[in-house]
Order: structure tokens, then sequence, then C-alpha cells
């Protein structure tokens, strides 16, 4: 009851913005403790997969708080930072009209000042595929997500699935660095055909845009493949997954780049050699054009 109240006592009729730490911290310290906070952390450019979790952030919280931040240190040398996609005046009103009630949106010079020299490394993420992709990208996941937790101090925080890498390990730094917040992991949402929904999915063009569906489509031959050995019942060797998969891949012409097929333990990331009862995690990226996409399965 006492939290019933308190929400509605703390709602808004409209969202509102804070472009500063002192901003939000203003805020914050003015919220009970009994005032269950559920937080969105985002790099902007929102589709549904975004508003999904945002839906159930206001489903199961008294105040829902949404952050929109391009993080640089998670980009690389050649990568798309300058060219991902910024909209925050359409972003703020999808974020209206899902019933935020504070969104934060820093630039580069709030959350990493000019003597800024402490970040979190987690430790093996850059040997699993995607961070041998990606050299520092999951320093700079851990280090933004550590920064936004200690500024938000959220009640609950709401990721999605599709990065199944980057919510292993902020489950794994969750609980190694003590933070008391609930870690919600929230299924991939996908378009009709079954490709995970994306920002970067903007900047492919008509005819990538229909090649993209063979991602999900070389997934599911593997989930395919799985079911057939009895849900592993019948243990197969990873490389047979992973045979399953490229040749699925390479069946589009418009795939010019496989980056990676992994075969990994669904709790930890680490490669697994045969694929039994416990499942996997079947993990891909590749470059349709100029875009590279990730995508993902559970066995």
């Amino acid at each position: 009851m006492a939290s019933a109240i308190a929400s509605s006592s703390l709602r808004k009729t409209s969202l509102v913005a804070h472009h500063t730490i002192q901003s939000y911290r203003l805020l914050r310290k003015s919220i009970g403790p009994e005032v269950k906070i559920g937080f969105v952390p985002t790099m902007g450019a929102l589709h549904e997969g975004h508003l999904s979790l945002v839906k159930h952030a206001r489903d199961n919280n008294d105040l829902v708080v949404a952050s929109i931040f391009v993080n640089p240190t998670q980009f690389g040398d050649g990568e798309d930072l300058d060219n991902y996609p910024r909209q925050l005046q359409r972003d703020t009103e999808l974020l209206t009209d899902m019933g935020v009630d504070h969104l934060f949106v820093p630039n580069k010079e709030i959350m990493y000042g000019s003597n800024h020299v402490t970040y979190v490394h987690p430790k093996g993420f850059d040997e699993i595929p995607e961070g041998v992709s990606r050299p520092g990208h999951f320093s700079g996941v851990a280090t933004v997500v550590a920064k936004l937790f200690n500024i938000i101090q959220p009640t609950n925080a709401y990721f999605g699935k599709k990065d199944a890498a980057q919510c292993v390990l902020i489950q794994r730094m969750v609980e190694d660095l003590n933070f008391d917040i609930g870690i919600n992991i929230m299924p991939t949402i996908r378009e009709d055909d079954g490709l995970a929904m994306s920002s970067r999915n903007a900047h492919l063009k008509p005819d990538e845009r229909e090649a993209a569906s063979i991602l999900y489509k070389s997934l599911t031959a593997a989930q395919f493949l799985h079911e057939a050995s009895f849900a592993g019942q019948l243990p197969l060797p990873a490389q047979v997954f992973i045979e399953t998969v490229r040749e699925s891949l390479e069946s589009e012409p418009m795939v010019s780049q496989i980056h990676y097929i992994s075969i990994d333990s669904k709790n930890t990331m680490q490669p697994l050699e045969e694929v039994g009862t416990d499942g996997a995690l079947i993990s891909i990226a590749c470059q349709i054009g100029s875009v590279r996409l990730i995508d993902n399965i559970i066995l």
C-alpha cells in the first residue's frame, strides 16, 4: 500500500529529462526506499524491443527511469560510433507515450570527465568470440553500466536477450560487485521474418533487409538439429551445429562475412565441445552490406 501511494504521488503527467548527474541525484534523494524504480538503459534509436523492456518496467515498478547515451567506450576503431542512429526527440516522445517518468540523457563530458581513469575490466570476456571480434567492447559495457547503476540506483534493471554475452556479463558484474539490483533479462523481440530488432537495422538497404532474415533461419536450423537429437538426449559435437549454421548463412549471397559462430554455455559463455541435455547458447555475428548484425538462440 505504501508503495502504491508513493507511486501515485511521484508519477508525473509528462516525462522529466535530466541532462546532468546532479539533476537526477536531487530527484533520487527525494524518493523513499519503499519506492520501486525500474531502469531501462539504452543508446537510443528506440524500437519495439526497447519499448517491450519499458513495458515490463512500467508493469512491475512504481517509477520508471530510462537513459539514452551512445557510449563511446564500447565502440572500437573503425566501428560505427559516428554513424550510430540518433533521434532524441522521437525517442523522448516514445518514452513519454510509454509512461516513463524520468529520462537520464547525459553527454560524453558528463559521463567521462577529462580526468576519468577508472574502468571495469571483466576477466575472460575479451576471449569469447564477441570480445575477440570487438576488443575492449565488454570493458566499455561493464564500465558504463556500473556508472549508470551508481547514478540511477534502481531497484530493477531490464535488458534484452539479443545481446546474450552482455546479459551474462551484467549478471556476473552485479553478483561480483554486490549491486543490490534485480536484473531482468527479457526475450528478444523479432520482426515478422524473425530478424531480431536492432537500432542498426535502420542502416540496411531494402535488399539487405530482406537478406538479413537468414540470421534467424540459420539459428532455427540448429534448433531443429537439436530437437532431432531428442533435445540433447543424443549429444552432438558443437562443430556439427557450427557447420549447420555456417551452411545456412553461406547460402545467402549478401552475407559478405561471418565474424563468428559460437556454441557456449548458457550460464558462463564458455565454449562447449558438445551439446547435450543442458543445451547451449548459439551466437552469431555476420556482415550484410555495411551493417554488422548479431543474434542468438538458446537450445
